[in-house]
């Protein structure tokens, strides 16, 4: 009886050997590469590199530029997490009822998924760009990105429906997984639909919703750079300037080499302790089945 395997004990690891490469050239080494640099005084034209020690890190917390920053980061990504999950389950428990055309419906919702944050920052300046946008024919405001609230508001706006599309799909396959037996037995004891929702339908997706609440959290502070440099490009009056775009100026624009990757260091240990306190608090309401 011929049995399938590996025959060889060193063909598995010469398969993986490129994967290993890749996470080598472009994830360990930046990442130790990042950490050493924060430590340092670097010469933007030199390359010359100095040891400092925690200076980088002084800077960063006495720069209230960056201080703000960190707060201004704090409350998009409450936005974008509370809207992202609320707009989409609503959307989700839409498009779960047998309702003519509801394939399409999916589809129009899910799309802007697919677009990447740079085409979804230029669809929102085409709608809210205070010379010709559209939305100024609408209503009448020219101020959309030029107010510092309404900008950070538009933004926020912006990331919540780019993402949109990926919450809906998560929903969608759990709503589909609550047991019907569960929806009609409770139908049975006198339950309304607002009733059967909280205590049967949001407590069979308090997994999904806790994984969504992670995920919605990390791409916050992380992947919303290139909606907001075509945006707003962290304007008007630093009113959008997050983290991630304070880190990019500071990188690419200032040449402030150890500054920034002691930026990059404080935000990943930021979205590390958000992530991790999540864990320790949400997680406890979590219902797996």
């Amino acid at each position: 009886m011929n049995k399938s395997g590996f025959h060889n004990k060193f063909l598995p690891y010469v398969l993986l050997t490129p994967t290993f490469i890749i996470l080598i050239v472009f994830l360990f080494y930046p990442a130790l590469e990042t950490f050493r640099l924060s430590f340092f005084k670097v010469n933007p034209f030199s390359g010359a590199a100095k040891f400092a020690g925690f200076y980088n890190f002084q800077k960063i917390f006495t720069n209230p530029v960056y201080l703000r920053s960190f707060i201004r980061s704090a409350v998009f990504a409450i936005g974008v997490v509370l809207a992202g999950l609320i707009i989409s389950l609503l959307l989700a428990l839409l498009l779960n009822q047998k309702v003519k055309g509801a394939s399409l419906y999916r589809s129009l919702i899910i799309w802007p998924y697919a677009l990447s944050p740079a085409i979804a920052g230029a669809l929102f300046n085409f709608l809210f760009n205070p010379a010709n946008g559209l939305a100024i024919y609408f209503t009448g405001v020219r101020t959309w990105l030029t107010d510092s609230s309404l900008a950070l508001f538009i933004v926020v706006l912006a990331a919540t429906w780019k993402n949109l599309g990926y919450n809906v799909v998560f929903y969608l396959t759990a709503l589909r997984n609550i047991p019907k037996d569960s929806l009609e037995a409770a139908e049975l004891d006198g339950a309304g639909p607002i009733r059967r929702f909280f205590s049967i339908t949001f407590t069979f997706l308090s997994p999904t919703s806790f994984f969504l609440l992670v995920m919605n959290t990390i791409y916050a502070y992380f992947a919303s750079f290139g909606l907001i440099d075509v945006l707003t490009e962290g304007g008007p009056a630093n009113a959008t300037n997050i983290l991630i775009y304070q880190l990019y100026k500071d990188f690419f624009v200032n040449s402030r080499i150890g500054y920034a990757a002691a930026e990059s260091l404080m935000l990943f240990m930021v979205v590390v302790l958000l992530t991790l306190i999540q864990f320790k608090t949400t997680e406890k309401k979590v219902f797996y089945q």
